[in-house]
Formats: C-alpha cells, structure tokens, sequence
C-alpha cells in the first residue's frame, strides 16, 4: 500500500485518468465491487501530480485528456515513480498507439471497447505483486518508412496488441490469413520494431519456388553443386544472419526441404547444397500461410513435428470483410500512397465510399489498394464516382445474376419452410402448438446449416464461423446447444428435440 491510503481505508488505490464519464462510471463502479478503492480525474495533469505526491497502487490512464495527453503522463510516471503499474486505454486505437504505450512504459494497452472482465483481470493481475513488473520498455524507435498496420477495428485492435507483444521475444511466429491481407507487412512491422531492425529483413515465397531450387534458395549453394551452379551463393539463411527470415506460403514447401528447415530450427545449423561445413544461423522464422497446416498435416502434406515447431505464435491476419469498418481509413492511406507514387491526388465520393463497404473483397486489402491505384489513375474528375468502381470491380451483368441467383434460393427457401410450418401447425389443429415455436424452428434450420458448413470446410471451425459470418466462440456455442460433434465426420445428436 502507499501513503494515498488512509488508516481507515486500506484497500489498493487505483487512480483513473478518462475525460469520458461514462467510462469512468462504468470502471468505478466495476473496480468498486471487486474491492478497490477508486480516485479519479479527467486530465493528465493532475493525474501526475497525484502520483508525485506517492498516491495510487495502480493507474488507468486514457490517451486523449485535456491539459496534458496520457503517454505524456506516463512519460512522467515513469521518470518519478517506474515501478507503477500502468494500463493505458484508448478509443484512438492504432497499431502506432500501442507500440508508443508500450514504449513509454504501460504495463497493459485495452482499446475501447474493451471487455470489463479483461481490464478487471488485468487490474487483479498487477497489483498483487507491483514491484515484480518489468522495468520500462525500451522498445527502439521505429524508422519513418517502416510498415504499419491500418485499421482501427476490434479484429485489428486485437492483433496490433499481440504484435507490441512479440517485438520483445524471439518466438517463431505463424501469421495464417486469406491471400491478400497483409502477412508480410505484418512480418515487416515485427522486424523492424524489435530488437533485430538493424540487420536484414529477408523475404522468401516458397510457392514461387521451382521444387528443386527450394534447398538451394534456403541454404545456399557450393560451386559445382548442381548444373547451372557457376559460383558459390549464399541462401536465405545465410542472408538474413542474426535478423529475420520470412517464408511466405510456407504450406507449399516440398515434404523433403520441410525436414531439413525442421533441423535447422531445432539446431539452430544448415549445410549449404553440395557443401560440407555446417553453417550457424540467429535469424528468427517468421511463416505465413493462407493454408490450413492443421488439415495439410492430416492429408500428408505437412510435417506434423515441423508444423509445431512452427506453431510457437499463431497469428490469425483478419479478412478485409470483417473488419469493413477500416475500409475509409484504408482508402485514405493509399490516396496518400498514390500521390506519393506521383498519381494525381483524388477523393472517393460517399456513394463511393458506401459502395466499397458493401462488396466482399476476395482478394483483401491488396485488392483494394490496387483498386485504388487504378481509380486514380482512369478517373477523369477529382472525385472517384461509384460508375468508375462498379467498371473497375466488374460489377455489372455478373453482378445482376448473383443477386438473381440469391433472389431465386431465398423465395425458394422461403416457400420451403413455409408448407413445412403449415403442415406443423395444421397437425396440431385445431389447438395452437406448444409455446416456443421460434425457439424450436431456428434450431431445426440452424442445425443442417451447421453440419453443411463444417461438411464443406472440412470440420475447420475457423472457415466455418467466417463462412457463416458469425463469431467463432458463438459458432462454438451453438454446436454445443444443438449437440453437434465436430471431428473427421460432422454428427449430430440434436437436443432440441
């Protein structure tokens, strides 16, 4: 306890830092019931200037406050009191935000919205053992042209969290996502905010590969060791020395160089093709893969002890139409992009705008920074029209046939479930049926829909959950209700019933 808590009062202090009263009301009360006691602010100011008079077990802090910002203030909490523990919250969540809180010394970064039940556990995990907590990061400073992450969405938010974290370890990490998404950014971000920024960032694509040049590319080469091997060269390995090495589309890697990478990463050694000497490596593995390595695993075409070894981090990179939200922050950053490429400078109409936030984005954020590229470039007026996207995106007759098609398979449904709920209420006739006929119809329509899913996706609750749109722990939930097994056959024993 410090000197904040008065004789009478001996409960751990928390000092709350948020001009929002709302939030502020919701986290006292909350703190307040788990036996906390609660002082609070909307400024950093004074906020610093509590904590330099010795008050306060733990401190809440916002970014955005009048008189004096949040990392400012934990700037100062640091110089006066470093042992503090700090959470930071922030609604202007950026990657960039929480590599800055963590840089100045938070203990824990929650964007808003945040889940009560993690800040409460994240309060209850700091302040037992205060003087235990790690000294502030000294994460270095990122270069100006470095990589980051856009969006402020809760799957991005989620994701900029786990990677502050990774840049202090020298975990293998996985980043598995849809084609298109990002993982090498990702990589690159990882990079060069660690501790390994100033050695070489390395990048290989294993599916671009030809199958007998993958050992070479890797590890490197002898003179003579193959026809067509004039000269002694060096591989990925060797060039990425004590920095990171990234292999992209690692699921496409051929079975026999899967089991020489397994070595080196369990020996940390390699011998370059048609060589003798035994190499060292530092470099950190970063994969990615838009596979799924688990089911490749089951089908023999991925080494299970490799896909372990691999699996230190898994980082699942979210698909552009979950997380449509970022789609204006997203076209905003690659107009900048495109001026900076010397395009001339536009702007999306809101009809635009409207327009892309409905549209699937198979090919991801790729596609939409390509398509920006390309709008810039055919658009004759400075605003980008929803004419010129529906042309570039081909959205036209196709288009009018799908919706057609879906027109068509959701009358036919429809009339489907229509005569079959006739049928059961003129069965009951001429009574009414047990109350709960809601309830009793969405499970006998959810449970197929569930089996189908899983059957096509072959039992990958992950794809199944994006396939049907909903989140995977309610997807969870919803096999539990309707007792459906997920396993090499889907099967169901519905308890609706």
């Amino acid at each position: 306890m410090t000197q904040a808590a008065s004789k009478a009062d001996t409960r751990p202090l928390v000092l709350l830092a948020d001009d929002d009263e709302s939030i502020c009301a919701v986290i006292r009360q909350a703190l307040a019931r788990k036996g906390y006691a609660v002082r609070q602010t909307d400024n950093g100011s004074e906020l610093l200037a509590w904590v330099k008079k010795g008050a306060g077990d733990l401190v809440i802090t916002d970014v955005r406050m009048p008189e004096l910002d949040g990392l400012s203030a934990l700037r100062g909490i640091r110089e006066v009191r470093p042992e503090l523990p700090v959470i930071v919250i922030s609604a202007q969540s950026t990657f960039q935000t929480a590599v800055d809180a963590d840089r100045q010394g938070a203990n824990e970064y929650l964007p808003k919205p945040f889940d009560l039940h993690e800040l409460l556990a994240s309060v209850a995990a700091l302040l037992p053992d205060s003087e235990a907590q790690p000294e502030p990061s000294s994460l270095p400073k990122k270069p100006a042209d470095s990589p980051m992450p856009v969006g402020n969405s809760p799957a991005m938010q989620t994701l900029y969290r786990t990677l502050v974290r990774l840049t202090h370890v020298d975990l293998t990490v996985l980043l598995e996502g849809e084609s298109g998404t990002g993982k090498e950014m990702i990589a690159r971000a990882l990079h060069l905010l660690g501790p390994r920024q100033d050695q070489p960032f390395i990048a290989l694509n294993m599916a671009a590969i030809p199958r007998e040049l993958v050992e070479s590319e890797l590890f490197g080469h002898e003179k003579g060791a193959f026809t067509g091997a004039h000269a002694k060269r060096k591989g990925a390995f060797g060039q990425a020395a004590g920095g990171t090495l990234f292999l992209d589309e690692i699921g496409d890697m051929p079975l026999e160089a899967q089991s020489k990478l397994l070595r080196v990463l369990q020996e940390k050694e390699y011998i370059p093709v048609g060589g003798t000497q035994t190499h060292r490596t530092e470099a950190r593995i970063v994969c990615a893969t838009h596979q799924d390595l688990a089911y490749l695993c089951k089908q023999g075409g991925f080494r299970e002890d490799l896909y372990y070894r691999l699996h230190v981090v898994p980082l699942q990179i979210p698909p552009l139409r979950r997380r449509q939200e970022d789609i204006p922050l997203l076209v905003e950053h690659f107009l900048q992009k495109a001026m900076q490429k010397g395009l001339p400078p536009r702007v999306f109409g809101e009809d635009a705008m409207t327009l892309l936030a409905g549209y699937h984005w198979p090919g991801n954020v790729r596609e939409l920074e390509n398509l920006v590229y390309r709008a810039c470039v055919l658009a004759t007026q400075d605003t980008i029209c929803p004419t010129l996207l529906r042309e570039l995106l081909h959205l036209g007759k196709a288009d009018d046939s799908e919706k057609r098609q879906a027109g068509t398979f959701s009358t036919g449904l429809q009339e489907s479930v229509g005569r079959h709920l006739r049928t059961y209420f003129e069965a009951h006739a001429p009574g009414l049926p047990p109350p709960g006929v809601h309830g009793r119809v969405i499970r006998q329509v959810e449970a197929p829909l569930l089996r189908l899913t899983l059957e096509a996706t072959g039992g990958n609750q992950i794809k199944a959950a994006e396939l049907l749109g909903i989140n995977r722990n309610t997807l969870r939930k919803k096999l539990q209700m309707l007792g459906i097994q997920v396993g090499r056959t889907v099967e169901s024993g519905d308890r609706s019933k």
